[in-house]
């Protein structure tokens, strides 16, 4: 819903709060449990906004995990039954591998997201990658 967006692309959580006030100030007749979720769960939700915004956008944004599970589905729902976990295993690696060659497009501002992940957890990266 596109009135989300306002929510969780909020510049700071007081914003977001506000925003998250509008949303069901219009969908809250429609969507009260939704929106109850929302309000109950907010302080877990709403834990990324201590991250600046290059570290907030690849958290809400799950294309590629939507990629990655909607290969998935293509790959094991013609499949009855699997004999083991093995074999779901190695048929999710080899189709994994395959599609990834597929996926060429790169992330938006990776170097300044890579930046701040590494300012905010200092440390973790450094056998992964240089910086």
């Amino acid at each position: 819903m596109a009135d989300f967006k306002p929510v969780y692309r909020a510049d700071t959580k007081a914003a977001a709060e506000l925003a998250l006030d509008e949303l069901e100030t219009k969908w809250g007749e429609k969507y009260p449990i939704v929106l109850e979720s929302w309000r109950s769960k907010w302080e877990l939700l709403s834990a990324y906004f201590r991250y600046p915004k290059a570290i907030r956008k690849p958290i809400y944004t799950t294309n590629a995990v939507e990629a990655v599970h909607r290969q998935f589905r293509k790959l094991t729902k013609t499949k009855g039954a699997f004999p083991n976990e093995n074999s779901l295993l190695k048929l999710l690696y080899i189709g994994i591998n395959q599609v990834s060659n597929k996926w060429t497009m790169p992330i938006s501002n990776w170097a300044l997201t890579i930046a701040q992940l590494s300012i905010y957890f200092k440390g973790r990266l450094d056998g992964i990658i240089k910086i």
